[in-house]
């Protein structure tokens, strides 16, 4: 049985007591503050400290949540048992009502400062799409792309609150491939990629890298990315080494953090690995997550990927991005790179949906796609299971695409 509260929550509103994500808020011009979703409401977490009613370090009246993921896994699981204390007793019902502010009140920021940015590659069906688009002739995964996590470093600086315009980027690219030479200009080919990010709390020491099994000691939560991409840029720049501007331009961040507990409820199996990855990539326990996202271009629903089939889980991401030994820092964010499935309709952006431009995608008002269009509005959303048959609502990250400046 889902467990009760005495706030009105719709039975389907995935913001119940078994979610409870952290985000930052700000109400009438004030300052920002740390609060937690329950219902249609934000619970002001600076308030409930004013009061008394919660343990509080300077954590909360912060205007990010760096401090408090800085504290600890005991502190945030301490927080959180705290806070379904008050929301499930009534006898609390009068102390805590009035740090109860309607979310439609509210302003929501980016969560937190972001220290550094790594985007991955780790779902099998997408990395074969990409081959299979600009290698058709050889084999779509390159060799290493199943012995390690691939990924790259991004920009910390630009990434944006959910609602955040995207503004079209502006470099070098071929109009047509066959160009003799690049020509400057706005990208031709905007593209988003619906990702799942998770964020790190606790630091590492330098030279000691973090295994699987740390994870949960270092990693506060789950949200939404959207790493947005010019798809035209990166085709030219990309090689040798990786994306640059192509991706650098703007990453989107959904306005709340899910604590890694409230998606214990949501570890399923990972897809099996073989060849059997190295002993510093194993785990002791399943790491895929039952993760349903839905994209939406101008509030119309296009795809629907499933995180659960992707190849490289969050602890072997943070694992191999640590053992070079490079240090955690507090609001390192971690992106899965574009989640896709086997299905055309589970296909994470508009590079596979629409085979790099070959095959439109016809939007169910009758409108038609290769790339993003100046004005476009993107949504991605998703649910999990939770504890005690409850869902669990990650919340939604969404950008609207603004005319180039170049």
């Amino acid at each position: 049985m889902v467990r009760m509260t005495w706030v009105e929550v719709d039975a389907d509103s995935g913001f119940g007591i078994e979610n409870l994500p952290y985000g930052v808020f700000r109400r009438d011009g004030a300052d920002a503050r740390v609060g937690v979703a329950i219902g249609d409401r934000v619970l002001d977490l600076a308030g409930l400290a004013g009061a008394g009613l919660v343990e509080d370090r300077g954590w909360f009246a912060s205007g990010a949540l760096n401090g408090f993921m800085t504290a600890g896994r005991a502190a945030w699981t301490a927080n959180r048992a705290r806070l379904r204390e008050l929301l499930t007793d009534p006898a609390h019902r009068e102390a805590v009502s009035p740090h109860l502010v309607p979310v439609a009140d509210a302003e929501m920021l980016r969560p937190f400062e972001v220290a550094d940015y790594v985007d991955f590659y780790s779902s099998e069906h997408h990395a074969t799409n990409v081959g299979k688009i600009f290698r058709p002739q050889g084999e779509p995964l390159m060799p290493n792309w199943k012995h390690l996590p691939v990924g790259y470093h991004g920009r910390a600086g630009t990434v944006y609150a959910s609602g955040t315009p995207i503004v079209r980027p502006c470099g070098q690219r071929k109009v047509v491939p066959t160009d003799a030479a690049p020509s400057y200009g706005p990208c031709l080919k905007l593209d988003i990629e619906a990702e799942v990010g998770f964020v790190a709390g606790v630091p590492s020491t330098a030279g000691r890298p973090v295994t699987p099994r740390a994870f949960r000691d270092h990693i506060f939560g789950f949200m939404l990315v959207n790493d947005w991409s010019a798809r035209d840029v990166q085709a030219w720049e990309a090689l040798p080494l990786g994306p640059f501007l192509s991706k650098s331009f703007a990453t989107s961040v959904s306005p709340w953090v899910v604590p890694v507990a409230a998606l214990e409820a949501a570890r399923v199996a990972p897809p099996v690995q073989d060849p059997a990855p190295l002993p510093y990539l194993r785990a002791d326990e399943p790491w895929g997550l039952d993760l349903r996202l839905e994209i939406l271009i101008n509030g119309r629903p296009v795809s629907r990927p499933r995180f659960e089939g992707m190849y490289w889980t969050p602890p072997q991401q943070l694992a191999h991005a640590t053992v070079n030994g490079a240090p955690l820092r507090t609001g390192d964010l971690f992106a899965s790179g574009t989640v896709s499935g086997p299905a055309k309709d589970e296909r994470g952006c508009l590079l596979e949906l629409t085979w790099n431009g070959t095959e439109p995608l016809e939007l169910p008002d009758g409108t038609k796609r290769t790339f993003l269009e100046d004005g476009d509005t993107v949504t991605i959303r998703a649910t999990a299971p939770g504890a005690n048959g409850a869902t669990i609502d990650l919340g939604e990250v969404t950008g609207t695409i603004r005319p180039a400046h170049c």
